[in-house]
């Protein structure tokens, strides 16, 4: 298949080199040419990883990065492709417009996807005059690492949109989950809960980020705990989707004030350089505050 990637950030280009490493031919658009060559970068850099782990091979490697080109025009981006995924930032009013663009540059049978992780794919779909080729990818950070993608049917999503999204899934050696279309779908739902408490649980002195961490991991087989995961993606986004999830969900949703307060301080996790843990060059380092050293 074409695939179309709007959104050249971590998700983004993760996306965009799963699908080349599984064949298919990919645009990844953003719309500064600098965000473009970044994403190609951060792509170059995941495989060269890979390489050197003897997880890729250097023809796997070049191959996949010759199927990716990179654009900052839409509607060239978009005009070819069966498949459109955005990975713009979580704000309903500009996926909503991003949907919009897509449409009046595609055919009616190019599929239209989001890769949100909480906001409702039904309403999006709303502004299309063929929402039934609406669906929900929610792929996992780092998509080339994560093996779970859910798939979200939303209220409009026809049989042959679904197929054509499990297909996808399972052609990138994914597994896939179907949920309905319903707030937080599964995954941000109980990943979120957990998140929270976590927080909570530090903001009383509970534990350590460190000991909470490893109290899921290690007990529960976690592949990280959740503080550690809440770095990794982001405490802002953390926040938004749990304000969003209060909104639709109720008060059990209300995000910790310690997680405002890092927000608010700039302090957004991993790609800020501290969250709940300290990071230098990528890697752990230390835990935010006055707990011991790791």
């Amino acid at each position: 298949m074409q695939i179309a990637v709007l959104g050249a950030g971590s998700m983004g280009h993760g996306i965009a080199q799963v699908s080349a490493m599984a064949g298919h031919d990919v645009i990844l658009r953003d719309i500064e040419e600098e965000f473009v060559e970044d994403g190609i970068e951060g792509i170059r850099t995941n495989l060269q990883g890979g390489v050197d782990r003897d997880k890729v091979t250097e023809d796997e490697m070049q191959t996949a990065l010759d199927r990716i080109s990179g654009t900052t025009d839409l509607e060239a981006a978009v005009a070819d492709a069966d498949l459109v995924i955005e990975a713009v930032p979580e704000d309903m009013d500009l996926k909503k417009d991003v949907f919009t663009d897509i449409e009046a540059a595609t055919g009616e049978e190019t599929i239209i996807a989001s890769n949100t992780s909480s906001m409702s794919v039904t309403e999006m779909g709303s502004v299309l005059k063929h929402p039934e080729r609406v669906v929900g990818l929610h792929f996992f950070n780092p998509p080339h690492l994560m093996d779970l993608v859910e798939i979200i049917i939303a209220e409009q999503t026809d049989e042959r949109t679904e197929s054509v999204a499990v297909d996808y899934v399972r052609d990138l050696e994914k597994e896939d989950v179907v949920v309905r279309d319903t707030a937080g779908f599964a995954s941000s739902r109980l990943g979120i809960a957990l998140g929270l408490e976590a927080i909570r649980m530090v903001e009383q002195g509970v534990a350590s980020p460190a000991d909470i961490d490893e109290s899921m991991s290690i007990g529960y087989g976690h592949p990280m705990g959740p503080l550690e995961l809440t770095d990794h993606v982001g405490l802002d986004v953390r926040l938004h989707i749990a304000e969003h999830l209060r909104e639709e969900l109720g008060e059990r949703f209300k995000p910790p004030q310690s997680l405002r307060r890092k927000v608010r301080a700039g302090n957004l996790g991993k790609k800020t350089g501290e969250g709940y843990y300290v990071w230098a060059d990528g890697e752990r380092v230390g835990m935010s505050g006055d707990w011991d050293d790791e």
